[in-house]
């Protein structure tokens, strides 16, 4: 493996998993598909390699069971300082496991009994809204695309939400759910059209995932679920943003 993220065109990838033989395993199918992958065994290496200040990682690949310190403390650590696309490894797919994953900031997640090329499809996904993320931005001379509900102000060009004067920290998937309901504000969003829209792979349509989001997006806005001043849920149907009367 490399030990440290090499200048290069390639994507770079960092693994933080204590499973050496998975790691390579990885590795000798990523890497001819133009990934260049760095591993770390341990938490605390993993955190140190994830948030040095010269990293430059596309995504990462991060295994909830680390000696060290678990992956959810280094998620974390990750996410205090960096946005980079985070698809967490839980050894059996559990919801719980998932739903912390969730919760904490991962941009998706895979049971360990994953293909490779479903590794290889969510890896690009992710890569995709990363990228979509960064290149996202207002067309010369055009003014910025803003939607306002109340007191919450959404920017669509920035993919920034500004709630009063506090500006709201949210992980890309976050502020892309948020935009979707913004953008229909006043309407029902369904949980599967939600997923469409803000995620490049099909879901079942049981997934617990978006209501983990919509949890963790409520929090930030200082929401309460019963009594919202932003998103409301919408029994048996989905969520929506009520335009302030």
């Amino acid at each position: 493996m490399n030990a440290d993220a090499p200048a290069s065109g390639r994507t770079q990838l960092l693994m933080i998993d204590d499973d050496k033989k998975l790691c390579r395993l990885v590795m000798t199918y990523l890497e001819p598909l133009g990934f260049d992958v760095t591993a770390a065994h341990t938490g605390p290496d993993g955190v140190e390699r994830a948030t040095a200040a010269e990293a430059a990682w596309h995504a990462i690949i991060l295994d909830v069971m680390l000696p060290g310190m678990d992956g959810f403390e280094v998620l974390k650590k990750i996410r205090a300082k960096s946005h980079v696309p985070v698809l967490m490894l839980t050894a059996r797919g559990e919801e719980t496991d998932r739903i912390v994953g969730l919760e904490v900031g991962a941009d998706d997640y895979l049971p360990k009994t994953f293909s490779t090329r479903e590794l290889l499809a969510r890896l690009r996904a992710v890569l995709r809204r990363s990228a979509a993320s960064a290149s996202a931005g207002p067309a010369a001379g055009a003014p910025p695309v803003e939607i306002v509900v109340g007191d919450l102000r959404v920017n669509l060009d920035a993919r920034a939400a500004v709630l009063g004067a506090t500006p709201l920290v949210l992980t890309p998937v976050e502020f892309d759910l948020l935009a979707s309901l913004a953008k229909a504000k006043g309407r029902v969003k369904t949980r599967e059209s939600l997923l469409d829209e803000i995620r490049d792979r099909n879901y079942d349509v049981f997934d617990r995932s978006i209501d983990v989001h919509i949890s963790s997006l409520r929090k930030k806005l200082g929401d309460d679920a019963k009594e919202p001043r932003f998103i409301r849920t919408v029994r048996s149907a989905g969520y929506m943003i009520a335009v302030p009367s």
